[in-house]
């Protein structure tokens, strides 16, 4: 395996396993974002992504840069074209395959590709190619209809062979789903086609304490010890003021691997599943997190059954996201949308959508009896 660099930070072959999290103040927030920068350092973070989505976001992080030395990342989603206003100002750039297509549709994904690679050789950063399981590349689900941990390896290795092609190595791979299984099940596939590139793990929308960490503890234990996962994130819904507690857990999950304390869970994900995105600065209302919470505490009753019900914080993940839930809740500015598959039910006041998605999970309790 490779190793790769981030400024002065080494990941990959020989390295310790490097632990990262995601600010969830708002990116224009340039004093609340630096305190947050400033408190995931001190709780031990290697690296901390700050998202990115418009010009304003660009010039607030200038500030941010500005006012801290710690290694940070940018989280692109769907404008990819701004990486080269933001390169200058950080040390890695995260791109997500299955956002490319979205903009600049004149170009083909392999001129992106070979764009952005310019653009991290010209200011000397790391890249991370994030294939996620609710927004896998369309050409990628068209090629492997119903088979999404396919889908979401074949991505991942057209992207490295991409980076072959354009003579760039200094990348890691991230291969995330919600279903712990499945994330093992990728990541070990992935690791036996190139097992020269080093990964970043992670549970994507693993949800709220203590189950998210659970959910993420399964798959880190499986992999970790094979060698899999250079670097981690435990993806939490929490209050941006609990942030530093990602690092608290991946640090603990690490310590305990080392020193082989493994949990066992035996009857963990066989009820049911209450999946909800880290809450980061594109969250569009911080009651986000406090409907997570209430929809936990509410569904308890339900939990011998299996359904999975998705909470999702913003309209970049929303939409896709909650598309494979027996429920789901994508969250905007003052309402939800309340789904079910992929078929929409209708938008609620925060304050108004538990009831109705009581009522609803009832309905699917009694049709499955």
């Amino acid at each position: 395996m490779r190793q790769i660099k981030v400024r002065n930070l080494m990941i990959g072959r020989d390295c310790r396993v490097a632990v990262q999290s995601m600010c969830a103040t708002r990116t224009q927030d340039i004093e609340a974002t630096t305190r947050q920068v400033q408190s995931l350092v001190e709780h031990g973070a290697d690296l901390i992504r700050i998202a990115i989505d418009n010009d304003k976001d660009v010039e607030a992080l200038k500030k941010i840069r500005e006012a801290t030395d710690a290694l940070l990342v940018v989280d692109l989603q769907e404008n990819f074209p701004l990486a080269e206003k933001v390169a200058p100002f950080v040390d890695k750039l995260r791109y997500n395959p299955g956002h490319l297509h979205h903009l600049k549709k004149e170009l083909s994904i392999e001129e992106k590709v070979q764009w952005l690679v310019s653009v991290a050789k010209k200011h000397d950063l790391a890249l991370r190619v994030g294939v996620n399981c609710g927004s896998i590349a369309p050409d990628f689900l068209e090629k492997y209809p119903g088979d999404h941990v396919k889908a979401i390896v074949e991505s991942a290795v057209w992207h490295c062979d991409l980076m072959d092609q354009f003579g760039f190595e200094n990348f890691v791979v991230s291969l995330k789903d919600s279903d712990p299984a499945k994330v093992i099940e990728c990541n070990e596939l992935f690791h036996k086609r190139r097992p020269d590139v080093p990964i970043h793990l992670g549970v994507t929308e693993a949800g709220l304490l203590p189950d998210g960490a659970i959910k993420t503890r399964i798959a880190f234990e499986k992999l970790i010890p094979q060698g899999i996962g250079q670097t981690l994130r435990v993806s939490l819904t929490l209050p941006f003021e609990e942030k530093y507690k990602e690092i608290e857990e991946g640090r603990k999950i690490l310590e305990d691997i080392a020193n082989n304390r493994f949990i066992s869970v035996p009857d963990f994900g066989k009820g049911l599943n209450i999946i909800s995105c880290p809450s980061c600065s594109r969250v569009e209302n911080n009651a986000f997190v406090e409907l997570a919470q209430e929809i936990k505490k509410v569904t308890e009753y339900a939990k011998e059954h299996k359904f999975t019900i998705a909470v999702m914080g913003c309209r970049v993940n929303g939409p896709g996201e909650t598309d494979d839930a027996d429920l789901g809740i994508w969250c905007g500015p003052s309402t939800v949308t309340l789904k079910q598959k992929k078929d929409t039910l209708g938008t609620y006041k925060y304050d108004e959508v538990v009831p109705v998605l009581k009522g609803k999970l009832d309905e699917l309790i009694e049709v499955n009896k």
